[in-house]
């Protein structure tokens, strides 16, 4: 008996791809959805052209008003959402397909749908029927690319993905308003070990791919950001990133953004139609190589530390069809009986790899797996070279934590009687005056940086420290802003200057920069001595604290 697939949106630029591959590759007959009609059926009959036997057709449909009985009538035994976009949608279309009894799958990027699809488990157990959301690039693909390079792994330290598609790429109106629902706006995403919001197409990157070269990247929100994080307990950080490949549209959305960062505007969406327009106006720029990149870092089965990294270039304008080759694999799978598993769930961890990938066959796309070691090197090692020897052992002990270490003692803590630096004190989290406090102090690997929590009796402040590009420098960031330090080391200790500075991923003029300088020392009784002023150009000093640490027993 020849199954039937019903493909809502088929007329869209995903639903097309999709039947596509259906009629090439499977024996199953493609009914198209649409409320035009005329449309549907133009689609249809082009689609049958050719063919001896007529295997697609046409119904009209509202997604919006459809009922059980409307599917029913259909005889198809798989629904297939390819619609979008499913940013605000509702589950209509699911639950009529549940109860008639008809599995259900369908292509959804947006979070907040994939993350409340759940909600449909129990009637679709009752139901008997399988429903799968996110059978697409994300989170089927990309999280069954971190099954794989993960696979008997002890721990994932970080979790990184990028999509870039080529310029010549189309792209559809259902897609573009995707991106600006959430440009400017806060996303929620898994940072240095804890929840933390950034400003959707933020955290701005030009990253390396491999074949493709350097791409600009943007934090995309999707429904990965929750479920990565979740499957896989990163201990450092869940990312996803996706990018433009002409830098003037990659970085005029960033620039656009800001006016729904700053509160200008609540939204890019209204804007959507007109971004489209100039999608379309410069298409013929740029090419139409495509690529994603799936990173994972961690302790493999060996207590080995790895990074291994899983790349995809599509070549020649095939690209496009990528999203929609994990729910071709799932509709095979739902057809020989593999996929049947009553419950509704998001399409992660469902599909292995090899199924999905089995269906680049017939495209111009290739992937390669790399793994490399990472060496534990510590991050002022890397940066002193031969000087971080010269130190002494003690403050060589505090910035070699392998994995963590924690030390406790006491501190002085000062800030000037003026009301503005008292304000930022606050703001910023710094501790308040004291002549004695306790205070305890966490420093943790993480990623080949550190990241430092200080504890003032209670008063907690955090900041990260990471490589920088010049040698004998570091990078500590401290939420939005990142300095630039200069190191000083020798027997008699070490010291940090900032000489640069960036908010974001924007360089600020140095004479701007906070004035940060600090101090390492060990005294006479072997004990870690610190010594940190911080202020601003014209507001002057904000807060300094000195005194001394020791390893926590």
């Amino acid at each position: 008996m020849v199954l039937r697939v019903l493909v809502i949106g088929g007329t869209g630029a995903f639903g097309r791809r999709l039947m596509s591959g259906l009629i090439a590759t499977t024996d199953h007959d493609v009914v198209i959805a649409a409320r035009d009609l005329s449309r549907a059926q133009a689609l249809a009959g082009e689609m049958n052209a050719g063919t001896p036997v007529c295997r697609v057709t046409a119904r009209r449909m509202d997604v919006h008003a459809v009922t059980p009985d409307e599917l029913k009538s259909s005889g198809v035994f798989l629904v297939v959402d390819c619609a979008g976009p499913f940013q605000a949608g509702d589950y209509r279309l699911a639950r009529a397909a549940i109860a008639a009894g008809i599995h259900y799958l369908d292509l959804a990027d947006a979070r907040d749908f994939v993350a409340g699809f759940t909600r449909l488990d129990n009637d679709a157990r009752a139901a008997g029927v399988t429903a799968l959301s996110g059978a697409s690039s994300t989170p089927a693909l990309s999280n069954a690319v971190l099954d794989q390079l993960t696979q008997g792994w002890r721990a994932v330290e970080s979790i990184e993905i990028a999509i870039s598609p080529g310029n010549h790429a189309p792209r559809g109106l259902s897609v573009i308003q995707s991106i600006l629902s959430y440009a400017g706006r806060p996303v929620k995403v898994f940072l240095d070990g804890g929840w933390t919001a950034r400003p959707g197409w933020g955290m701005t990157t030009r990253r390396e791919i491999r074949h493709l070269g350097r791409r600009w990247l943007s934090l995309c929100e999707t429904p990965d950001l929750d479920i990565v994080a979740a499957r896989f307990a990163p201990r450092r950080s869940a990312i996803f990133r996706a990018g433009l490949e002409l830098s003037f549209l990659h970085l005029g959305l960033a620039a656009a953004s800001l006016t729904v960062r700053i509160g200008l505007l609540k939204s890019l969406l209204p804007f959507a139609r007109f971004a489209r327009a100039v999608a379309r106006l410069v298409e013929r720029f740029g090419t139409d190589r495509g690529g994603m990149v799936v990173e994972a870092s961690g302790v493999d089965a060996a207590g080995d530390r790895l990074r291994a990294i899983w790349t995809l270039v599509a070549e020649a304008g095939d690209g496009p069809v990528i999203p929609t080759l994990p729910a071709l694999a799932a509709i095979r799978a739902f057809a020989d009986g593999r996929l049947v598993r009553p419950g509704a769930a998001a399409c992660a961890g469902v599909l292995d790899l090899e199924l999905i990938t089995a269906e680049f066959a017939p495209y111009r796309i290739r992937t390669l797996i790399e793994t490399h070691a990472v060496a534990e090197v510590p991050l002022f090692a890397r940066a002193l070279q031969e000087r971080f020897v010269s130190l002494p052992k003690a403050i060589r002990d505090v910035h070699s934590p392998h994995p963590r270490i924690t030390l406790c003692g006491r501190a002085a803590v000062e800030e000037p009687m003026r009301v503005l630096p008292r304000l930022l004190r606050r703001l910023f989290g710094f501790p308040p005056p004291s002549e004695d406090v306790a205070v305890c102090v966490k420093i943790e690997a993480r990623g080949g940086g550190e990241r430092w929590t200080r504890d003032f009796a209670g008063q907690k402040f955090a900041s990260t420290l990471g490589a920088s590009d010049v040698p004998g420098r570091i990078r500590e960031r401290f939420g939005p802003i990142t300095c630039e330090l200069s190191l000083a080391a020798g027997e008699h200790g070490l010291s940090m200057d900032v000489v640069a500075w960036s908010v974001g991923s924007m360089p600020l003029p140095a004479f701007l920069a906070p004035m940060v300088r600090a101090r390492e020392w060990v005294d006479q009784r072997g004990r870690f001595r610190f010594d940190v002023a911080i202020g601003l150009p014209v507001i002057g000093p904000v807060v300094s604290y000195q005194g001394w640490l020791l390893p926590d027993a």
